[in-house]
């Protein structure tokens, strides 16, 4: 984001790249078929309904092999799902999600079969499967909608991967506006929805943005909200008791792991969730979103829920700027798959489909053959089979998180461009720097973060340091155990990242209150 210089600090052990990010997440979605298109940092480019048939919206995400330029055996066909799952089982780890006909892209690399960019986008995007966005409010359609994809996919034997998005207030009135009504339209709207899904096996992304941004609501509100989304997970559970219901978490840079924990409690997902999902439509690297989402679950507390994490597009992590809206350089991260190796992760999915633009490089949702061929050169498939790129080779971005917004769209009360304060640390002649960033600011208040790299060294417990030059106070922090005494403020490692090897980093984040300028602070130092 503009306006945000950056001083360095090495440490005696290693140096960091610019790792700044929004925590207000808040990217568009691609509403792959059906649905107006929303974009980040609550400023909506595009308020058009995009592809609005309900033969273009239909999923996007199948599990297929090989990167270009390396293999990830593709993964056959066959019943999926035979059984209805429990909610505590992790994705059988050869699903083959669907992939979408008629989806932007598959439509393109039809319509252009000598475009020099045409073999490449075909493989690394078209080739798979990608999530498929219910955002446009049509309730007297959303079953035969449902149903134009449901029986495709039933009929292929594989398992699509539907994204509702009709939360009433969403974005908290800003540029994603939009959704059902109210909590009583919603309400039917599920039950339409729902009555699409028929028997087999189908995962369900339930409404992005809706626990992470509520910032605008009351008390009162929330809980009616919360208890909306409880009920949706019921109902489509009982509906189609192979379905898989997975409820927003959020990203790694916005909220607190036991924030979130508390909120997806609230909304049901213990009682009527198979797990959450995290970074749609955000870049952060998949490292950071499985140590979060494993937090997160951990604060949940012996539920036997899983988590799904979006990796359509953060092959290289975020921009060194934390630019959300249609970033360049960025590339696709791990493909579509159940075959994560951990049980806690149940699958990497697509959700934002790759290539459909956030509103700054055309209207949003639309999509960009040049940015859809950059993202595939720049693939980058971190997961089980191996590194490999589109027509580069390289590595994923380790456990860097950087930032940009993700899946919200608006930003919080009062905040402009991320903020001005930033920083580096360090002692100079290491392998090991600290990074501090202010992503996010309002009136009396704003959200930092530190990123520790290593380069040439690494850390096996870390502690990073700083001194506030003005009244600034911690209010809470997560993925750090931090505590402030005057001005002085001193975060270490939780168990869980305590390691930073060469060429990783791990990112802690907190809130803090104060008044006056939010001046950058000093001697910030990591060890």
């Amino acid at each position: 984001m503009p306006g945000r210089d950056a001083f360095t600090a090495s440490t005696g052990r290693c140096s960091l790249p610019d790792h700044g990010s929004a925590p207000i997440a808040t990217c568009h979605r691609a509403l792959s078929r059906i649905g107006p298109v929303d974009s980040p940092t609550g400023k909506m480019r595009s308020s058009e309904v995009i592809n609005k048939s309900r033969r273009h919206h239909r999923p996007r995400r199948k599990r297929l092999g090989a990167l270009v330029g390396g293999v990830v055996a593709a993964l056959a066909g066959g019943l999926l799902f035979a059984m209805p799952q429990q909610a505590s089982a992790e994705l059988p780890s050869g699903t083959n999600f669907y992939r979408d006909p008629d989806s932007q892209v598959a439509r393109w690399t039809a319509a252009n079969q000598g475009d020099p960019r045409q073999p490449l986008i075909s493989r690394v995007i078209g080739e798979r499967a990608q999530g498929i966005w219910f955002a446009y409010y049509s309730p007297s359609t959303v079953t035969s909608d449902v149903r134009a994809v449901t029986g495709p996919a039933a009929a292929a034997g594989q398992v699509p991967v539907l994204v509702a998005y009709q939360m009433p207030n969403r974005d908290c009135g800003g540029a994603s506006a939009g959704g059902a009504p109210n909590l009583a339209a919603y309400d039917r709207w599920i039950d339409g929805f729902a009555a699409g899904l028929g028997n087999r096996p189908v995962v369900v992304i339930l409404e992005p943005d809706a626990l992470a941004l509520v910032h605008c609501l009351s008390a009162q509100e929330r809980a009616a909200r919360y208890a909306s989304l409880s009920r949706a997970g019921q109902v489509i559970r009982s509906a189609n008791p192979s379905a898989r219901v997975y409820y927003d978490a959020g990203h790694s840079s916005w909220h607190s792991p036991a924030v979130m924990a508390e909120r997806l409690r609230a909304a049901g997902v213990v009682q009527n969730g198979n797990g959450i999902f995290s970074n749609t439509s955000n870049f952060r690297a998949t490292p950071d979103e499985v140590a979060f989402t494993k937090n997160v679950l951990n604060h949940l507390g012996g539920s036997g829920l899983g988590a799904v994490i979006d990796t359509s597009r953060n092959g290289l992590g975020p921009t060194a700027d934390s630019e959300w809206c249609d970033p360049r350089g960025r590339g696709v991260g791990i493909a579509p798959t159940a075959n994560t190796g951990d049980p806690q992760i149940h699958a990497y999915f697509w959700i934002k489909p790759p290539g459909e633009v956030d509103g700054c490089a055309g209207p949003a949702g639309q999509f960009n053959p040049d940015i859809a061929h950059e993202l595939a050169q720049n693939a980058r498939d971190g997961g089980p089979g191996g590194t490999t790129g589109g027509t580069t080779s390289g590595t994923t971005s380790g456990t860097t998180s950087g930032g940009t917004s993700g899946t919200t769209a608006g930003t919080s009360a009062g905040s402009s461009d991320g903020g001005t304060t930033s920083g580096s640390g360090g002692n100079p002649g290491g392998g090991c720097a600290a990074e501090y960033r202010v992503p996010n600011q309002w009136s009396g208040g704003f959200t930092g973060e530190v990123a520790i790299s290593c380069s040439g060294a690494s850390l096996n417990g870390w502690t990073v340091s700083w001194t506030f030059p003005g009244d600034q106070r911690l209010t809470n922090a997560w993925n750090a155990e931090c505590s402030q005494q005057g001005n002085r403020v001193t975060c270490s490692n939780v168990d869980w990242n305590r390691s930073v090897p060469d060429g990783g980093s791990v990112t802690l984040g907190f809130n803090a209150g104060g008044s006056g300028q939010n001046s950058r602070p000093t001697n910030l130092t990591v060890a």
